[in-house]
């Protein structure tokens, strides 16, 4: 047996088993890394070690530890009933709100996750105070973010751009950006007609909900906003590491304010941190072992372009799910350049389905910005909001391949 099938196999097995009984995939995920990279590979620990996301560590780590602060010290209550206020209490326009917001971040270029970071928390508090969806409200974050993805300014949109130049391409950079703001964008109102019933009966949908006066912020509140928008500017404006950034700024926080922070650290979605760390490190050892370039590479010589089209669509879909969408644009783009040498298929069509196929699907909890809403729940609407995330983005991985396809590709042939 190739060490493709086995790995896939292992992959398959780790989430058959964390689904039937109550064991964290992440666990099981390193456990397969260890059985698969030893027995069949021969790797030592370094070389499995090295696909371990220190980085998807730290932001998770850093940016719960720094919310919890917050929360523990009333500075996420006032900013909720400050939003309230600013949204005149109307419940209707909160996840349209969120869904803008959530995109200016990455449409100004920074990564999705940056947005997502410093939105998730207070977004999903929003959603408690209007008693909307959690999973609405945090999909909305997502997909928001997604919008802005292949901005002029976004560092997804320059390396689908420079990828596609160095394979001698020419890709229509507006029609990928406007394509992909337009599915994220009918995407939301999908995800507001299916999970925005708006569950208090107590008023009509576009009614202004009751907004209570702010008390006075405590010297503690003041200071944790500054940290705040302190990390936002430094993470946004200069690019710097914000998982690093949210742990200095808590740090501070709970040396300055160690009362109204006591207890912070245990707050940090631990649970969270393993099945997302856990899962990435078997996919790296996939993509070590060449698994992921073996099964795009089969597709790419199957001799039809335009299912062969369909098939590298879904396995940059599939993949994503469980790694990094940049990553992954810069793998399957170059698989695709024999179909479009063909002729049979338009460059930007293709290109276009294969970019929304692999990024529309973040919304899943193993991705960097779908753990981020995961870990920034409460703790006791986790399950259920990790499994509305598995769910949905299961759904993205099945649907957006062949709406892609059709919507993109067909058209252009």
């Amino acid at each position: 047996m190739s060490i493709h099938a086995v790995g896939v196999i292992g992959l398959v097995l780790v989430f058959v088993i964390g689904t039937l009984r109550p064991v964290n995939l992440g666990a099981l995920a390193l456990v397969m890394t260890f059985l698969v990279g030893t027995i069949f590979v021969g790797e030592d620990a370094r070389s499995m070690l090295s696909g371990f996301p220190v980085d998807l560590l730290i932001l998770l780590t850093g940016v719960t530890y720094l919310f919890a602060i917050a929360q523990s010290n009333g500075t996420v209550d006032q900013i909720v009933e400050r939003a309230t206020r600013l949204a005149g209490g109307r419940r209707a326009l909160i996840p349209w709100v969120v869904f803008v917001v959530a995109s200016l971040p990455a449409l100004a270029g920074a990564l999705g996750s940056a947005g997502v970071a410093l939105l998730a928390p207070i977004a999903l508090r929003l959603a408690r105070r209007f008693d909307l969806d959690r999973r609405m409200i945090g999909l909305m974050v997502v997909h928001g973010a997604s919008a802005g993805n292949f901005s002029p300014l976004n560092p997804l949109g320059a390396i689908v751009n420079q990828v596609v130049a160095r394979n001698g391409l020419n890709l229509s950079a507006m029609t990928l950006f406007l394509a992909n703001i337009a599915y994220n964008i009918v995407i939301a109102a999908v995800l507001y007609l299916l999970f925005g019933r708006l569950r208090s009966s107590s008023s009509e949908a576009g009614a202004p909900m009751q907004a209570e006066r702010p008390a006075r912020l405590a010297t503690d509140q003041v200071s944790t906003l500054i940290a705040l928008v302190a990390v936002a500017i430094a993470a946004l404006g200069f690019d710097l590491n914000i998982g690093f950034l949210a742990f200095g700024a808590a740090v501070v926080l709970q040396l300055l304010f160690p009362k109204s922070s006591v207890g912070a650290d245990r707050r940090i979605a631990w649970n969270v941190v393993l099945l997302v760390c856990g899962i990435v490190t078997y996919v790296a050892a996939l993509q070590r072992y060449g698994t992921v370039d073996a099964v795009g590479s089969g597709i790419a010589a199957l001799g039809a372009p335009l299912m062969t089209a369909l098939l590298l669509c879904a396995v940059g879909a599939i993949t994503s799910a469980f790694a990094s969408s940049a990553g992954i644009l810069g793998a399957m783009i170059p698989l695709a350049v024999p179909i479009i040498a063909h002729g049979a298929i338009g460059t930007t069509g293709l290109i276009v389905a294969l970019a929304i196929s692999v990024t529309v699907v973040d919304g899943m909890p193993f991705s960097t910005v779908g753990a981020l809403i995961v870990a920034n729940a409460d703790e006791d609407e986790r399950p259920r909001i990790y499994r509305g995330l598995l769910w949905w983005g299961a759904a993205m991985v099945v649907t957006a391949p062949v709406l892609t396809w059709l919507i993109f590709i067909l058209p252009a042939r």
